[in-house]
Parts: structure tokens; C-alpha cells; sequence
């Protein structure tokens, strides 16, 4: 029985797709599966794949041809590369040309782009799906848009994020002390600051609810090019916000909120919503992409864009603490039901093996 060799590619590393490769290289390896991971540099440094018993080959996040041939040498062997992601899966495509390596593809979250670069990346979406053998997907609408694009093979799979890592013995008073809201409601959000994660919305929410009495605080963990931005807006109108950039404590900030808040414009298996859900802190969310699929009856759903309604949704529930419990448990509970890690590891090995076989036949797994 030969061992089989993976290499999982990832682009530019965004949270869930990095997290989603962390925890598949550790279960995998855990199978007796040979595990190589191919990403910046940046991305091992705050994932340490080699800890989970991965192999790690730098590969920056370009299409120059030294990158591509770097690419191809790491997939050298390979029995099936599974790339993250519609830059690294195009980038993969290109190095596995002319190899019979079949590509598996996790398409982890949807993109938007407007003008020339919208057929760009309609062009990008075409050329990945069509690469693929398989194509993977965490929500429904991205199954529909895989297939659209030419996908030859587009399967719903369980993207579980690991559980999170909470410092032994948290004291949220303590956490809630340093981010100044001891006697005020403390509401959380979580995403890289780029347009379609909603934060503009939230700001305009922020200003309605800043009535209340006492005025809750809402921190926003995250970085990107929307920053000066939103900050100008935040001391220009006196808002009750405070950007907090990136932290390795996100678990702990919010164990100790009211409230997780999730404005964006599209979301496929939200690690906010997962790990919100699962530690009962009440969600609410726009209803977009596989936000429904995910949270059930378990969260307060909105209009995407809608500041109107997600201060509303607010202001009510932080007025009803039952109704802040009742969340807090079916959230839970609906966290319960959800795939396991485990799942998720033993689904796409399932997708290995049916790929691998026909190259190694008699391949017992």
C-alpha cells in the first residue's frame, strides 16, 4: 500500500482558507498521508504547517514564470495538488500543464469586481473551474456559480474551521476592562478592511445606535487598505468604534462580547459566524451567500447594506437580554450539528482516493 502524496497550494492566505489548510495538513498527516503546503512565506510564519507534520516550500503569490516553476517542481510527484482559492488553483493549472496530476480546487469565497477587471476575474472564475478535476465548495450559490463557469465535477463540501483557541482561563471582565467597555454593551466584528466586508455599514449603524444609553462599543479586529478610511470617518463623526488591527486573540474578544456582528456582502462558511455560534455569543448577520445555510434559526439575519435594519436588530436585542440568551443557545446548538473537523478531513480524502486510484491502481485506503 503506497503512501499518497498531496500538495495543498494557497495564494495570498486569507483567514479561512489558511485556517481550512491548517487543519486539513494536520488531519491528513494524522492518516498517513504525505503533506506538502506551498504559500508565502508570511502564511507558515502565522500558520506553522511544518508543526503539523507538513512538509513547507515557499512559493510567493505571482504568475511570473519563476513562480509557476517553483510550483511545478513542489508538485513533482504528486498524486493529486489541491489548490485554495481562484488565484492559486489558476497559478496550479498552470504548473500541473501537460503533468495528468489531477487538481482538486476549494473555491473557499466569492469575489467582486466592477469594470474592465470584473471580465477579468469572470475570465479567472472560467479558467480555474474548467482546470479543476473537482471543485469544492462551502455554500450552494457557489456550487451554481462553479458549475456556470464550466466546472466539470462541483460538489457542496464541509469547510470546518477548527475550534478556537482560547486562552486557559480568559477573564472577560479583564478583556473588556482593556478595550474600555466595563459598563457599556461590547459588540464585535471581524474581517480584513477592504469594501465588501460592509464596514461602512456598520459605521452608519453605529451612528443610530449611539442614542443608546449606555453607548455600546464596537471593536472591529482586522487590517487592509480601508483603514485611514474608516478611522477618518470614526473621529470625524465621534463614532463609538475602535479598530484594533489584527490580533492573535480573537477568540478571546469575543468570548467576552454581546454581540458578534457580520455586515458583509457575501460569506461562504464565515469563521466569525462558526466560532461566534459555537462559543454562544448571539450572530447577526447579513443574508447572503451561505450565511443561511449556516446559522439556520440560530442568528439575526439583515438586508446586506441595510443600515436601518442591522441598528434595529441591535438596539432590540441588546434591550431583550432573553432574547440575547435564547440566541446564545440555539446557537449552540446549531454549532452542535454542524460537520466536524474530522468530517471535513475524511470528505476530501474520500475525494483523493476516487482521483488518485485510477493513477495507482490497487491503492488501499
Amino acid at each position: 500500500m503506497s503512501q499518497l502524496r498531496t500538495v495543498q497550494v494557497l495564494g495570498g492566505g486569507s483567514a479561512g482558507s489558511s485556517a481550512h489548510v491548517s487543519s486539513l495538513a494536520a488531519g491528513l498527516v494524522a492518516r498517513g498521508v504525505q503533506v506538502t503546503v506551498c504559500a508565502p512565506s508570511a502564511v507558515d510564519r502565522a500558520y506553522d504547517f511544518a508543526a503539523a507534520g507538513a512538509r513547507f516550500l515557499p512559493v510567493p503569490r505571482r504568475s511570473d514564470p519563476a513562480a509557476v516553476a517553483a510550483l511545478r517542481a513542489a508538485c513533482t510527484g504528486a498524486d493529486v495538488v489541491h489548490a485554495h482559492g481562484l488565484h492559486a488553483a489558476s497559478r496550479t493549472a498552470l504548473a500541473l500543464s501537460g503533468r495528468g496530476v489531477p487538481l482538486v480546487m476549494t473555491w473557499h469565497t466569492r469575489r467582486y469586481a466592477e469594470g474592465a477587471r470584473r471580465q477579468i476575474l469572470h475570465l479567472l472564475e472560467r479558467r480555474a473551474a474548467r482546470a479543476a478535476a473537482v471543485v469544492l465548495a462551502p455554500s450552494s450559490d457557489l456550487v451554481d456559480r462553479a458549475r456556470a463557469r464550466g466546472a466539470r465535477d462541483a460538489r457542496l463540501a464541509p469547510v470546518t474551521a477548527p475550534l478556537p483557541r482560547l486562552a486557559g482561563g480568559a477573564d472577560e471582565s479583564k478583556v473588556r476592562a482593556e478595550l474600555g467597555a466595563v459598563d457599556r454593551p461590547l459588540l464585535m466584528a471581524v474581517g480584513s478592511l477592504v469594501p465588501h466586508h460592509g464596514f461602512d455599514t456598520l459605521l452608519d449603524a453605529a451612528r443610530i445606535w449611539r442614542r443608546l444609553d449606555p453607548v455600546p462599543l464596537l471593536v472591529i479586529a482586522g487590517e487592509g487598505r480601508e483603514r485611514a478610511a474608516l478611522q477618518q470617518r470614526i473621529g470625524e463623526e465621534e463614532l463609538p468604534v475602535c479598530l484594533v488591527g489584527c490580533r492573535d486573540d480573537v477568540g478571546e474578544l469575543l468570548a467576552a462580547a454581546d454581540l458578534a456582528l457580520l455586515p458583509s456582502r457575501w460569506e461562504g462558511r464565515s469563521l466569525l459566524a462558526q466560532e461566534a455560534l459555537r462559543t454562544g455569543v448571539p450572530l447577526v448577520a447579513t443574508a447572503v451567500g451561505g450565511v443561511p445555510e449556516l446559522v439556520g434559526e440560530a442568528a439575526e439575519l439583515v438586508p446586506y447594506g441595510n443600515a436601518e435594519a442591522l441598528a434595529r436588530t441591535v438596539v432590540r436585542l441588546l434591550g431583550d437580554p432573553g432574547a440575547l440568551a435564547r440566541l446564545a443557545e440555539a446557537g449552540r446548538v446549531q454549532a452542535a450539528g454542524w460537520p466536524t473537523e474530522d468530517d471535513t478531513i475524511a470528505h476530501v480524502l474520500s475525494v483523493y482516493d476516487e482521483l488518485a486510484q485510477p493513477l495507482a491502481p490497487g491503492r488501499g485506503r
